[in-house]
């Protein structure tokens, strides 16, 4: 008989019976030692029990984590396509921030070129206005003075202004 034809169970073995002979072992022994061989076999197929159904879960975990692991790298994969095509992106949208701030100060200075323009303009005009207040308060101050100088030498002649 091979080993998968011969299939022993616990109860097998509880049932058991031997015949009496005489000179034969001890029968409460033997129905010890197969009570014993038993409950050992019983214990094992237990754990075997156990141990298939670990395997079974285990399986099932391997089989989710592999699963997983698919997923994780195919996410690394997508992660690293957007990452580029972000570095991309970012790229081309800092040339044309660039540009449009080249523009910009471009600009900037063309304005305060045309400001200092303008204020070197107002600063002639303010100046050429100065100088002509200038000359008018001179020639008023000239006039008042030739008035009061007119003034003195009616009064050290002792006679009133406007007689001459």
């Amino acid at each position: 008989m091979t080993q998968d034809e011969f299939r022993l169970t616990p109860v097998d073995i509880r049932a058991q019976q031997f015949p009496k002979a005489i000179r034969g072992y001890d029968a409460a022994t033997v129905d010890d030692f197969r009570s014993r061989v038993a409950d050992e076999l019983e214990r094992l197929l237990r754990e075997r029990h156990q141990l298939e159904e670990k395997v079974v879960a285990l399986r099932e975990q391997l089989r989710a984590l592999r699963e997983r692991e698919k997923a994780i790298n195919d996410a690394l994969v997508t992660a690293q396509e957007l990452k580029q095509q972000a570095g991309e992106i970012a790229r081309r949208e800092a040339e044309v921030m660039l540009s449009e701030a080249r523009v910009q100060a471009q600009q900037i200075v063309d304005e305060a070129r045309n400001t200092e323009l303008d204020v070197q303009r107002d600063m002639k005009d303010a100046q050429r206005q100065f100088s002509a207040y200038l000359a008018s308060f001179r020639a008023l101050l000239e006039r008042q003075l030739a008035h009061i100088d007119e003034l003195e030498t009616h009064e050290r002649n002792g006679t009133p202004p406007g007689s001459t």
